[in-house]
């Protein structure tokens, strides 16, 4: 795209740390190749204008294909914790009642497990020798999971974020 004389280049990247909320699924389209889908929980804590700490959670549904979704059907299970590397999309729909819906996708196109143990009450199993992952696009540098730092997602920050920065509240969308 151009403007001016100028290149304007357009990205869609999402990078996501959560826990997964269901066990995933499995379907298979009519070429054959498999999709997985799940949904992760998002947490984010913040300390608004009256000082108080709020909590939001974020549901996040992801797709993954081939050979990645498979990996994920196989090891992934309610509770285990996720990094997400994807692209966004917004899937819109009209209901049965007539009225139009829509939610927010992402297409993982990276997924790593980054938990240590197997979520409460699901049995022991072995780690893929790989995560289950797509090729890494050029340009994005996207931690191993070794290189990513154990998150509390429900650590309570005394910080408000950078200065300066509004805080979600009064955010214009």
């Amino acid at each position: 795209m151009s403007r001016g004389g100028k290149e304007i280049v357009m990205y869609n990247r999402i990078l996501l740390i959560g826990n997964l909320t269901r066990d995933p699924e499995v379907r298979y389209l009519p070429s054959g190749v498999p999709v997985t889908t799940f949904d992760i929980a998002v947490n984010e804590r913040y300390r608004g204008r009256d000082q108080e700490m709020h909590e939001e959670t974020l549901f996040i549904r992801v797709e993954t294909f081939q050979r990645q979704a498979e990996t994920c059907a196989e090891y992934l299970k309610k509770g285990r914790r996720v990094f997400v590397d994807g692209k966004l999309r917004i899937d819109q729909w009209e209901a049965k009642d007539g009225t139009k819906r829509s939610r927010p996708v992402v297409r993982g196109l990276q997924v790593r497990f980054i938990d240590r143990r197997p979520a409460e009450g699901a049995a022991p199993e072995a780690e893929p020798a790989a995560s289950a992952q797509a090729p890494k696009p050029a340009g994005v540098d996207v931690p191993s999971s070794e290189e990513l730092p154990e998150v509390d997602i429900n650590a309570q920050s005394s910080e408000s974020g950078p200065e300066g920065a509004a805080p979600n509240e009064d955010l214009p969308f």
